[in-house]
């Protein structure tokens, strides 16, 4: 997910699958009233239509206003179609990726929980999708496909306490599985914690959907294969920054990257004064220090670097397209399996390359990483 990596390899649309939802009138009645969900996911459906996906495997939910007419086909937004749809339909897909774009009201319950509201949330029953128990099904055995996904929900992440509900929030968990060491999941969010999304409701569009919207019809060639998240992000951080300068919004975009090689959260712009850089990890001085070398963006170079390695620790490795991403999973794996592999590795990256300073810094970033101490004390190694 490295914002260096070359462009995602080319992927086979009936490989990919989407859930499309777009909610902008609700049973709570007009004071909910949304412009602008529904049109933003008729367009990103138009998107990955325009990219080769059957329309079989665009699951598209929508409850427009009256003023809007979708033009498409699509199927109701209430909470037991949806749900049907994430626990039933969805993870029997046989595929590689998976697209989720949801836009509508939100809100963070007191448990952290983001709670998606459905089209059949009324005042007294706010039934939602709680999107933490999504995310944690799509992310088990429940879901034995779809290893490669992007989650983008544009919605309100208003606390729960600030809207002083009469009633609290009624448990909305889907099903989980058990968890995997395969799925790879990224999940743009619009707003941040405590925070509302903005909506123009004249143009009847969200900010953020609109924005990227406009920043993947940018990248069509690459779809509908999942862009360079982490650039994409980039470029989502520093348009609405202008936003924000201009007074239009004060969200804070962000972006949660969740995998077995590297869990982080990263955030948009930051109110107040500048805080003090946090030094790199171990892993994170170690995976730097590896991609310091050119070789390394070339797959069939890093190929060459891990067959030199210990052929009964090869086919056990964790390997990926991206190489920062590859070069986590690799690095993580010799760390807990077998720590003196990393100076094989070191070995047969510096034989291709022996740039002194490079070897220097790769040499003293293992040395780290391998002597790193265990958490809570202790002298044992844990890489997480």
């Amino acid at each position: 997910m490295s914002g260096s990596d070359h462009t995602p390899p080319v992927v086979d649309p009936t490989r990919v699958h989407a859930l499309i939802v777009g909610i902008e009138a609700y049973e709570a009645g007009p004071a909910w009233d949304l412009p602008g969900p529904a049109r933003d996911a008729v367009a990103f459906h138009r998107l990955l239509r325009a990219a080769g996906v059957p329309d079989a495997q665009l699951h598209l939910h929508l409850c427009p206003l009256p003023v809007f007419e979708a033009g498409v086909r699509h199927r109701p937004a209430d909470q037991a179609t949806l749900r049907r749809t994430l626990v039933r339909e969805l993870p029997t897909a046989r595929g590689e990726i998976l697209w989720v774009w949801w836009g509508g009201h939100g809100v963070l319950d007191r448990a952290g929980h983001l709670r998606l509201f459905c089209a059949d949330a009324t005042t007294d029953d706010k039934v939602s999708i709680d999107l933490g128990s999504a995310l944690a099904r799509y992310a088990s055995d429940a879901v034995p496909g779809l290893a490669e996904q992007l989650w983008i929900v544009d919605v309100c992440e208003t606390f729960e306490e600030a809207l002083a509900f009469r009633d609290p929030l009624p448990s909305e968990g889907l099903p989980t599985g058990r968890r995997t060491f395969t799925h790879r999941q990224t999940l743009l969010r619009a707003s941040g914690r405590g925070r509302r999304a903005a909506n123009d409701p004249v143009r009847a569009t969200g900010l953020l959907s609109e924005v990227l919207l406009d920043l993947l019809a940018g990248r069509a060639s690459v779809l509908p294969a999942i862009p360079d998240t982490e650039e994409l992000f980039t470029a989502v951080r520093e348009r609405i920054s202008v936003l924000r300068e201009s007074g239009r919004t004060q969200q804070q975009p962000e972006m949660e990257l969740r995998s077995p090689e590297r869990t982080e959260t990263v955030q948009g712009a930051v109110d107040g004064p500048p805080q003090e850089q946090r030094p790199d990890s171990p892993l994170g001085r170690a995976v730097k220090a590896l991609l310091a070398y050119p070789l390394m963006d070339d797959p069939a170079e890093r190929q060459t670097v891990v067959a030199a390695l210990d052929p009964s620790i090869v086919g056990t490795l964790p390997r990926h397209s991206k190489a920062r991403t590859d070069a986590t999973g690799i690095l993580s794996a010799l760390a807990r399996r077998r720590p003196e592999s990393l100076w094989e590795l070191y070995d047969a990256v510096s034989s291709l390359d022996d740039d002194p300073e490079r070897k220097s810094e790769l040499a003293a970033a293992l040395h780290h990483l391998t002597h790193a101490p265990r958490p809570g004390g202790g002298t044992g190694r844990r890489v997480q």
